[in-house]
C-alpha cells in the first residue's frame, strides 16, 4: 500500500514538473516578446526607486557611452544594401526634414494657449515642439523594428545640424522675441562625430575586417538587439534619477495632465507623419510609392515623431530665465521625451508581433 501511495505521490510530481516548466517558459516568451518596453519601463521604475545610481551614471556621461554603443552595434549589422536603399530614399529624407525643422514647430501655437499651473510646464512643451529629432533613441527604435536605419541615422545627424539655425529662429519667433537664442554648433557638431558617426563607421570597418564577426553579427541579431534595448533604456532611467525631487515636488494632477498633453502631442506628430506618408505614397508615381515601403516608413515615422531633449536643455539655459524657470521649463520635457520612448517601444513592440505573425501564416 506504501509502494503505491509512493507511486502516485512519484507520478504527480512528474506530472507537476511539466507545468512548472511550461509557466517559465510562457512567463520567458512573454518578456523576450516584450522585451524592449518591459526595459523602458523597468528603467524608469528604477530610477523612481533609487535615483543614486542614475545620478551617478548620469553625471559620468554614460549616455554618450550608451548611445555610442548602440551605433556600434548599428555599423556592425550595417549592410551595403542598407546604404543603397537610404540612398535611392532620398525625397523621403527630403520629406523628414520639413517635417522634422519646419512643419513641426507650428505645433506650439496650439500648445501656448493651454492653461496650466506652473504654466512653464506648457511653455516648455511648446518650446520641446521646435527641436530636432533625438540623438540616440530614434535611430535604436528604427533599428529594432526592422526600419531603414541608414535613412534614420542621415535624417537625425542632419536635422539636428540644421536644427542649430532653424531651433533659434523658431523659438525667437513663437517664444522669444528680440531675446538672442544660440546654440553651441561646434560642439554640438563633434558631439555628433564622437558619438554617433565614429562608432557606427567603426562598427562597420570591424564588419569588413573580420568576416567572421560579420557572419556572427548575421546571426546573432535578436541578441544584439536586445544589447541596444537595454543600451537603450539607461536614458530614461538616468533622465528620472535625475530629475526625481523635482518631479515628487510637483502636484500629482498637474503631472498627470503634463503628461497627457505631451502623450497627445506626441500621439498627433505619429498620426500626422503616418498620414503624410499614406498622401505620399498615393500621390506620387509608381516609382516614388515603391520607396514608401515598410522599411523607409517605419524610420521616418519613429525619427520625425521624436524630439531631441539635449537640445531643449541647451536652448533653455540660454534664455537665461526669460520664459520662467528653467527646471520647470525642462521637466515636461524630460517627460515627454521619456514618454515618446516608451510610446514609440509600444508601436515598435506591435509591429515585431504583427510581423511574427504574418511569418506563421506564411511558413504555415
Amino acid at each position: 500500500m506504501e509502494k503505491s501511495d509512493q507511486g502516485r505521490a512519484d507520478w504527480s510530481q512528474e506530472e507537476e514538473i511539466p507545468e512548472s516548466f511550461q509557466l517559465m517558459k510562457s512567463i520567458t516568451n512573454f518578456a523576450l516578446t516584450n522585451f524592449l518596453p518591459i526595459a523602458l519601463l523597468s528603467g524608469v521604475a528604477l530610477g523612481l526607486a533609487d535615483p543614486t545610481l542614475g545620478c551617478i551614471a548620469h553625471k559620468h556621461s554614460l549616455t554618450q557611452f550608451a548611445t555610442s554603443g548602440i551605433f556600434f552595434i548599428s555599423g556592425l549589422k550595417l549592410q551595403d544594401r542598407e546604404i543603397g536603399a537610404a540612398t535611392q530614399a532620398w525625397p523621403l529624407g527630403l520629406y523628414g526634414l520639413a517635417s522634422i525643422l519646419l512643419i513641426s514647430p507650428f505645433l506650439s501655437k496650439l500648445i501656448l494657449p493651454c492653461q496650466l499651473a506652473p504654466q512653464e510646464f506648457v511653455t516648455g512643451l511648446a518650446i520641446f515642439t521646435c527641436m530636432p529629432t533625438t540623438l540616440s533613441s530614434g535611430v535604436a527604435l528604427t533599428q529594432l523594428a526592422g526600419g531603414n536605419s541608414t535613412l534614420a541615422l542621415v535624417l537625425t545627424v542632419m536635422s539636428n545640424l540644421l536644427g542649430t539655425a532653424a531651433v533659434p529662429f523658431w523659438v525667437s519667433k513663437f517664444f522669444a522675441d528680440g531675446f538672442g537664442v544660440s546654440i553651441p554648433t561646434e560642439k554640438l557638431f563633434w558631439s555628433l562625430m564622437y558619438t554617433l558617426l565614429a562608432p557606427l563607421v567603426l562598427g562597420k570597418v570591424a564588419r569588413y575586417s573580420f568576416r567572421g564577426l560579420a557572419t556572427y553579427a548575421d546571426q546573432n541579431k535578436r541578441v544584439l538587439t536586445m544589447i541596444s534595448t537595454v543600451l537603450l533604456s539607461l536614458t530614461p532611467w538616468m533622465q528620472v534619477s535625475k530629475s526625481r525631487e523635482l518631479l515628487l515636488m510637483v502636484k500629482p494632477l498637474v503631472f498627470l495632465k503634463a503628461i497627457g498633453l505631451g502623450i497627445v502631442v506626441h500621439l498627433f506628430f505619429l498620426g500626422f507623419n503616418a498620414v503624410a506618408l499614406k498622401i505620399f505614397s498615393a500621390a506620387s508615381g509608381s516609382r516614388m510609392a515603391s520607396l514608401v515601403n515598410k522599411k523607409n516608413a517605419r524610420a521616418l515615422m519613429i525619427v520625425c515623431s521624436q524630439k531631441a531633449l539635449l537640445i531643449v536643455v541647451a536652448v533653455v539655459e540660454q534664455l537665461n530665465g526669460a520664459l520662467g524657470e528653467p527646471g520647470l521649463l525642462v521637466l515636461p520635457c524630460v517627460v515627454a521625451h521619456i514618454t515618446q520612448i516608451i510610446i514609440d517601444s509600444l508601436v515598435v513592440n506591435f509591429w515585431l508581433q504583427k510581423d511574427r505573425a504574418y511569418k506563421k501564416i506564411k511558413t504555415a
